[in-house]
């Protein structure tokens, strides 16, 4: 420990492609895409054998075995296997959490280093049987004779084979998020053709981005794929515009395919350490996590679900003494493009400012994979700032439970 508070340093990132949910990456599990990243780090950075003091990583959507995650990965990966590995879930916030979880430790001393990490996957679902089968299935594995098997499978019922498959669907409204950004495009006056203008734009920004070699260092082939598959470069406003609307069929839709994020597979990893830490083993510092903060919103009673981020921003910057106008370059997660575009006229951002946001693409573009978008923007924004020789950055994700998370 530390009577002062320490700088965290954040060294680099590393992630594989992010592909749509049951093309490249259909037999992949969130233990194979989250070791591989870890991997990426390991190889990058010459920390194979390396024991470092914590990996904190996570998935939102997760088998039952998937319960050790972390530390399961670390196992798997060319780390020393004297690594601790923590588990935690923070729905589309989950990687940029652990960040800021690993950034306080490093901050105050308890450790030197750490992996943020998430993956997740929606082409390997855990899809599961109902609670009546279910129980009928812990009965018959507890009976020990035929007459216990026999009052175990009495009643039976070929229905209660049915499989419920998981969805994105908010448990407290029953609402998917979807239809929660819809209500939200709606209250917040977010038009269709605004919506369809960012995905667009987000696409041409990802796909110059890689042209310019901008992700050479910060993706690493995986899986037979070397770049994210979700990308759409040749797509148009004219495509986008004829796309059916597909979270309300009402007259006032406005959320289709084209302007909100797909499902999509994939994992991303940062590593942060002390300077003492990365001065011992050579590292460069590309930039600092300097504070982060996160909120919540009544969506149950209708605010917006996905608003939280708009929170935890003005919370940080009332702590901190700053305003947007501070900041270099923001990175804000796109779920859809009609809650970006809310976000941004509740924080004040305006068609003036946005040459500075996501300015390599977001989710829309590049895919987003629910626990690994948190660090694959984090680490986007660095490598941003390094290039420009900026000086702050903004970064913040909504998320799930109508949770934010944002960080400087």
């Amino acid at each position: 420990m530390t009577d002062s508070i320490r700088r965290v340093a954040i060294v680099g990132g590393s992630r594989i492609p992010f592909c749509r949910s049951n093309t490249v990456y259909a037999d992949k599990s969130n233990l194979d895409m989250l070791s591989a990243t870890i991997d990426g780090i390991a190889d990058r950075f010459k920390l194979e054998g390396e024991q470092l003091d914590e990996v904190m990583a996570g998935a939102v959507m997760t088998h039952s075995k998937d319960f050790n995650l972390a530390r399961e990965a670390v196992l798997s990966s060319k780390l020393s296997p004297l690594t601790p590995g923590i588990t935690l879930q923070q729905a589309c916030g989950t990687s940029l959490q652990a960040a800021l979880n690993i950034g306080a430790k490093i901050a105050t001393g308890q450790i030197e280093s750490g992996i943020a990490a998430g993956t997740d996957t929606t082409s390997d679902a855990p899809i599961v049987f109902g609670k009546k089968f279910a129980k009928r299935l812990i009965k018959l594995s507890q009976a020990r004779s035929m007459k216990q098997r026999m009052s175990a499978l009495k009643g039976f019922s070929p229905a209660e084979l049915k499989p419920v498959s998981p969805t994105n669907g908010e448990i407290r409204t029953g609402l998917s998020m979807g239809q929660h950004c819809e209500r939200m495009a709606q209250e917040w006056q977010i038009e269709r053709a605004a919506q369809d203008q960012l995905a667009f734009d987000s696409h041409q920004k990802a796909a110059a981005a890689y042209d310019a070699g901008f992700f050479d260092d910060l993706v690493i082939p995986w899986g037979g794929i070397s770049r994210d598959n979700n990308l759409r470069a040749d797509t148009s406003l004219e495509k986008l515009g004829t796309l059916r609307t597909v979270f309300d069929k009402g007259p006032n839709a406005t959320l289709s395919a084209g302007n909100s994020t797909s499902l999509t597979d994939g994992a991303s990893a940062v590593l942060l350490c002390s300077e003492e830490w990365a001065k011992k083993h050579k590292l460069p510092v590309q930039s600092y996590l300097v504070t982060g903060r996160s909120a919540a919103v009544d969506f149950v009673n209708d605010e917006g679900l996905l608003m939280a981020p708009t929170v935890a921003v003005a919370e940080m910057l009332q702590q901190t003494g700053l305003s947007l106008q501070d900041f270099d370059y923001y990175e804000i997660h796109e779920a859809f493009a009609a809650q970006v575009l809310a976000n941004f006229k509740e924080m004040g951002i305006t068609e003036k400012d946005y040459e500075k946001v996501n300015v390599n693409g977001s989710c829309i573009s590049i895919g987003h994979c629910l626990g690994a978008t948190g660090a694959r923007i984090l680490t986007t924004l660095l490598y941003e700032m390094q290039r420009r020789n900026a000086r702050r950055g903004l970064v913040a994700i909504c998320g799930g439970g109508g949770m934010g998370v944002c960080g400087i």
